[in-house]
């Protein structure tokens, strides 16, 4: 029997009791919390957990010997989730950039975008300056001279293009002709040879000849440039371009409402693409023994930059935790790794730096569908390692003037970088063509870009969310600024009203009316009278 006290003829529970009914508030509110975080967490458990679900199924279907046509059915719920994203990609970006573009003031949008660029460029330069260091450091082609393409029964990947066609592209991209054609295809420089007359031998002379042709692909630099500058001229109308802002900030709004039901697809969706990349493996051990130096200095470069680099660069600017920043976007990153694509990632990640993080939707809207097109810190990183490994490859000496050549072309190339697997790749051909080194190494590049190529698209992302971060922090003491402003000029404005108030009180005042009256009363008005 428990004891009980009496207090006013009541009787009381005793203090185990007391205890007990502690412990079980405790044990309620615990249970609570976790119900809360598993809530709030659930799409990212899920979502890691079919990472590590899709590598367990991918090993145990691996041992099955499935045929081709087999692997095609075991990828389709990964397919259907890269078509998923990528249909969502135009009317997002679109959408977003105008609404972004639209909502900031011209100076805003100026100063905005300046520091934007400059911290694209500036993180991207560093990227490709880690990438040559570490090349150089680890020596990821040395002693691999006797490695090439038919030993790894490798298909060969050709690339003719000259670097001045490619970088004329770059900018023929900014303004394509046909923006509907810009939807789903991009100009690219091919060559034919032309006779141009005969030798005096009479055998007839041929000249390549650049000529114009249209890829499959979109053409997402023209869509960002027109999308941005359509939002400015929105703006610029007033009162008559409101309708128009409010009918792409409402499209805007459905895309996102798209995304989040998408989201809960990625899971599902992962767990089979990951799979099937295991399943398509062949001769891993091969590969990565025989190009294990250049996956590990390509993996390292990522880890310095993402770990450390990207996230001082933010304390530098907010004095504030990256890594909790960082904590919200576990998600995007997963979908990166997975899909090994920045712009499919972009719906994820416009998402969780929104709802995670908090950032101004103006911000995220503005600034993440340009940092997916053209910030790519570390598709930078893979591409510098990868050309200073193909010249160890080729016991080609690099001097300082080539060296350069690859951190300047790395940067400007890494702006046109296809958002899509493997589009690093093309870019590594314009470098080579740039210090004048054969091409024909690259499919080794593509040979293992697969496991490369995700931790490049998480270093791709991370860089873009930081930056958005790195904006918002800026546009808020901005903000804070003009509010402190205006309350001063309120406060000016506000004491100059009662000083001229208090003026005119003293004037107006009875007792300032008497003194007036007795100083006109005075001896000589008296006498005058008199």
């Amino acid at each position: 029997m428990e004891k009980k006290s009496e207090i006013n003829g009541h009787a009381m529970p005793s203090s185990a009791s007391t205890d007990r009914i502690l412990e079980k508030g405790a044990r309620k509110s615990f249970l609570e919390k976790l119900m809360e975080f598993l809530r709030k967490n659930l799409l990212v458990i899920m979502t890691v957990s079919g990472v590590l679900v899709g590598v367990g199924l991918g090993m145990m279907v691996r041992n099955m010997n499935l045929t081709k046509a087999q692997m095609t059915y075991f990828a389709f719920p990964g397919e259907m989730l890269l078509r998923m994203l990528k249909m969502i990609i135009l009317p997002l970006v679109v959408c977003s950039l105008v609404s972004g573009a639209a909502s900031l003031d011209t100076r805003s949008l100026g100063k905005l975008g300046g520091i934007a660029v400059a911290y694209f460029l500036v993180t991207t330069l560093i990227a490709s300056g880690i990438g040559v260091a570490l090349a150089f450091i680890i020596k990821p082609g040395v002693g691999a001279g006797a490695l090439n393409t038919n030993n790894l029964g490798l298909e060969s990947v050709s690339s003719d293009k000259e670097t001045a066609d490619s970088f004329l592209d770059l900018a023929r991209n900014l303004f394509p002709a046909n923006l509907v054609a810009a939807a789903f295809r991009s100009y690219a420089t091919d060559y034919k040879m032309v006779a141009v007359g005969n030798d005096t031998n009479g055998t007839t002379l041929y000249q390549k000849v650049p000529v114009g042709t249209e890829t499959d692909g979109m053409n997402i630099l023209g869509l960002v440039l027109f999308a941005m500058v359509f939002g400015v001229a929105l703006r610029k109308l007033g009162d008559e371009g409101e309708e128009l802002i409010r009918f792409f900030n409402a499209f805007n709004e459905a895309t996102m409402v798209l995304v989040s039901w998408i989201m809960w697809y990625i899971p599902f969706g992962i767990m089979f693409l990951v799979g099937s990349k295991i399943v398509e493996m062949e001769d891993v051990v091969l590969l990565v023994t025989s190009l294990g130096k250049y996956i590990f200095a390509s993996i390292l470069g990522h880890i310095i930059h993402g770990g450390i680099v990207l996230p001082l660069i933010y304390f530098g600017f907010t004095r504030k935790n990256p890594f909790s920043f960082l904590s919200g976007l576990i998600t995007p990153f997963t979908t990166a790794f997975a899909t090994c694509s920045s712009s499919a990632t972009l719906p994820s990640m416009i998402k969780c730096v929104e709802e995670n993080n908090g950032v101004d939707k103006r911000i995220s809207r503005f600034i993440l569908p340009i940092g997916a097109t053209v910030n790519m810190d570390g598709a930078a990183i893979f591409q510098c390692i990868a050309a200073v490994f193909i010249a160890q490859l080729n016991n080609a000496e690099l001097n300082a003037g080539q060296i350069f050549t690859i951190l300047v072309t790395a940067t400007a190339s890494s702006v046109g970088a296809a958002g899509i697997p493997a589009g690093g790749i093309i870019t590594i051909a314009i470098i080579l063509e740039a210090i004048g080194l054969p091409t024909n190494d690259l499919s080794l590049m593509l040979a293992v870009d697969w496991i490369v190529d995700r931790t490049t698209t998480v270093v791709n992302v991370e860089g873009d969310a930081l930056g958005a971060g790195i904006l918002h922090h800026i546009n808020q003491q901005e903000m804070k600024k003009e509010q402190e402003q205006q309350q001063d000029r309120e406060l000016a404005e506000v004491r100059v009203e009662a000083v001229a108030n208090v003026q005119a009180e003293e004037e107006t005042s009875p007792l300032v009316m008497h003194q007036t009256k007795a100083l006109a009363a005075t001896p000589e008005a008296i006498e005058s009278v008199l």
